[in-house]
């Protein structure tokens, strides 16, 4: 049984660090478009009640297209805020982290878990921005913030496996892309990260 690392060393190698660049950015630019069309007055974020029926056909997906279509209409709810506050919070530090200012960015986000603490988004935006930042034990503990309060979040999780990929450790990184594997098996691109994780195991098949 392989034990749970929950600590990350100081200099990830530079090709996961790339890695988990683009699939944050990537995240982000999803995020913008996302959520311009998420604002409707609706119970949304990790309590739409529409999650358990959306996850249910992510696990029964038949094509990584399928499930991606999915995965669109997951990340619209997570991302639409409890309250006008929390949108407006969110599309602040949206701007903010398009122009690059990532310190303002954290600034806003920080306002944004202290205002909304139970919104799981705001947990997870503030863990990307913090490993933009350098900062990966804190974007650790705010993934796990997010997984506390949403343990079905691909994007943490996928998140979290990346770093530990990137700090030497793939024990603990097959363990995270695994938890994604549950919710998605039908995504290509997690199917990936698992094997690249067996790999540097030594345990692929």
């Amino acid at each position: 049984m392989r034990k749970r690392a929950l600590s990350i060393v100081s200099k990830p190698c530079l090709t996961a660090r790339s890695t988990l660049s683009r699939f944050m950015l990537s995240g982000f630019l999803f995020f913008v478009m996302a959520f311009t069309f998420s604002l409707q007055p609706s119970q949304a974020d990790q309590f739409a009640p529409q999650l358990d029926t959306l996850f249910d056909q992510l696990k029964q997906a038949n094509s990584s297209q399928e499930a991606a279509q999915l995965e669109s209409k997951i990340w619209q709810l997570w991302l639409d805020g409890p309250d006008q506050n929390a949108n407006s919070l969110i599309l602040q530090v949206a701007a903010a982290m398009s122009e690059g200012r990532l310190e303002l960015a954290l600034k806003l986000c920080n306002q944004l878990v202290d205002s909304s603490p139970k919104f799981a988004e705001a947990w997870n935006k503030r863990a990307t921005i913090q490993y933009l930042l350098g900062n990966h034990a804190l974007s650790v503990a705010d993934i796990r913030e997010t997984l506390v309060l949403e343990p079905r979040h691909f994007g943490a999780l996928s998140g979290l496996g990346l770093i530990f990929l990137a700090s030497g450790k793939p024990e603990a990184a097959l363990e995270a892309f695994e938890r994604v594997l549950e919710l998605n098996p039908a995504s290509a691109n997690v199917q990936g990260s698992v094997k690249r994780a067996q790999q540097l195991l030594g345990t692929d098949i």
